[in-house]
């Protein structure tokens, strides 16, 4: 099913750019979840568009609808469908790219798999679909609360913030901290460190003002994950949180741990030692990014996502149309200069997917049945 992630946990996302609707179902949910349309639209709100002037100006309230699901507040176990209309549609801005392909968007791919495509924006491959993606998101991350206090004392939080913006980077220093959410939120540009984002936010107002677009990075951490969480060899855990976010539109790099600057390291530099701490085995150090053999070893995970310069520029590109025929192409319609900011709540909704699947796996493995 390629419009499904998951395995006990799967979400379908439905819906294109400029169709009537968008939206998500997310099948699996343990049922007496309490879920509330309000802690959904919470999340929404911080990604959708037309909330700053550095992002789209396109404008949509986002306003979630429960279908199904939940009953009196509480998830009944059966399938919850999630629809968020799309009211701010203006499809006629995209009638040149009905022939014309897109440099370094999808238009090429999908005309060369389906031999049609939605032009409206980009149709479903328009970050417009990451919608379904943050509705589905609130729920596993109250799962993830809930399920977390519940079972080991202290809830998973997750919290991504934008650390990098073209080449401009937070201080070393704010990778390593786990801000607040008020702190991630301070800023239009997310980037937990003031003097830093200023500068982020006036290098996206000066490359929407030559019609151009950056792209930068996200750091995303998770504390409160207890070890056991993942699969050996193939669904390691840090394997399927690079699918989740590699999935995302406009991703071009993971890394978890100390990533790529780990290969400058020798073994003795790199390993992380055991330790006992409180009654725990622990890790002097964290280069292992929370994963050790595909498995979550009760350290705060933490990973980076590459995100590319939004492919819509409003700059004439070269490019070809239907018929193989060379031509021009400015970008129209409305589009973000930078995605990073508007993609934190994304990211955190994909960690929240991952985390809360594995929790049902490892649950369904390890605690249902007593040997």
């Amino acid at each position: 099913m390629p419009n499904t992630f998951g395995h006990l946990l799967r979400v379908t996302t439905w819906g294109e750019s400029h169709g009537p609707a968008v939206g998500a179902v997310l099948d699996g949910c343990p049922p007496r979840l309490p879920v509330s349309a309000a802690e959904i639209q919470a999340e929404l709100d911080r990604r959708r568009p037309g909330q700053s002037d550095i992002t789209t100006p396109r404008k949509e309230e986002d306003a979630v609808e429960i279908l199904s699901g939940v009953f009196e507040g509480r998830t009944t176990g059966v399938p919850i469908s999630l629809l968020v209309r799309n009211a701010d549609q203006r499809p006629g801005a995209y009638d040149e790219m009905r022939e014309k392909f897109r440099p370094s968007h999808a238009d090429h791919t999908y005309q060369a798999k389906y031999g049609l495509r939605d032009h409206r924006g980009g149709g479903r491959s328009s970050a417009r679909e990451t919608v379904g993606r943050v509705a589905a998101g609130a729920i596993a991350k109250k799962l993830l609360t809930l399920g977390g206090t519940e079972r080991h004392g202290a809830p998973v939080e997750i919290r991504a913030f934008v650390t990098r913006i073209h080449d401009l980077a937070a201080p070393a220093g704010i990778l390593d901290q786990f801000p607040t959410l008020a702190e991630v939120e301070a800023s239009a540009v997310r980037c937990p460190h003031a003097a830093t984002a200023e500068k982020m936010i006036a290098r996206i107002k000066e490359a929407r003002a030559d019609g151009d677009s950056v792209g930068g990075v996200i750091t995303c951490r998770i504390r409160g994950v207890p070890p056991g969480l993942g699969e050996p060899v193939f669904d390691r855990l840090e394997a399927d949180l690079a699918k989740a976010m590699l999935s995302l539109p406009a991703t071009k790099g993971f890394e978890i741990g100390s990533g790529f600057a780990g290969t400058l390291l020798k073994g003795s530099e790199h390993n992380d030692a055991f330790v006992m701490r409180d009654g725990r085995v622990r890790t002097t150090t964290n280069r292992s990014g929370g994963v050790q053999g595909g498995i979550s070893n009760g350290e705060e995970i933490f990973f980076n996502v590459a995100f590319k310069p939004t492919a819509t520029i409003m700059q004439s590109q070269k490019t070809v149309d239907l018929h193989g025929a060379e031509t021009e192409l400015i970008g129209r319609g409305r589009h973000d200069p930078c995605v990073v900011p508007r993609a934190v709540v994304i990211v955190e909704a994909m960690a929240a997917l991952v985390l809360a699947d594995h929790w049902l796996r490892h649950a369904g493995q390890n605690q249902t049945f007593k040997f």
